[in-house]
C-alpha cells in the first residue's frame, strides 16, 4: 500500500505540477496579448497625433500663405513708391549735376 500511496502522490505532484504550467502559460499569453493592445493603442494614439499636428500645420500654411499675397503687394507698392521718389529727387537734381560735369570737363588745367 505504501507503494500506491507514493504512487498517488507522485501522480497528484505531477498533476499540480502540470497545472501550474499551464496557470504560467496562460498569465504569459495573457501579458503578451494587453502588451500587443497597447502597442496598437499607442500607435493609433500616435496617428491621430500625427494627423492632427499636420492638419494645424496644413492650415497654418495656407492661413500664412494667404497673408503672402497681401504681403507681395504690400511690398510692391512700397517698391514702386520708393522708385518714383527716386526718380523725382533724380530729375529734381539733374540740371544741376549735369552742369557740375559739364564745368569740370570743360575746365582745363595747366
Amino acid at each position: 500500500m505504501d507503494a500506491n500511496r507514493g504512487q498517488k502522490g507522485i501522480q497528484l505532484l505531477l498533476a499540480a505540477e502540470q497545472e501550474a504550467q499551464h496557470i504560467v502559460n496562460a498569465a504569459k499569453n495573457a501579458k503578451i496579448a494587453r502588451l500587443k493592445q497597447a502597442k496598437e493603442e499607442a500607435e493609433k494614439e500616435i496617428a491621430e497625433f500625427r494627423a492632427q499636428m499636420e492638419a494645424d500645420f496644413q492650415r497654418k500654411l495656407a492661413e500664412s500663405s494667404g497673408d503672402s499675397g497681401a504681403n507681395v503687394k504690400r511690398l510692391e507698392q512700397e517698391t514702386d513708391a520708393k522708385i518714383q521718389h527716386l526718380r523725382t529727387q533724380a530729375a529734381s537734381i539733374s540740371p544741376d549735376v549735369v552742369q557740375m560735369l559739364l564745368k569740370y570737363v570743360t575746365a582745363v588745367k595747366n
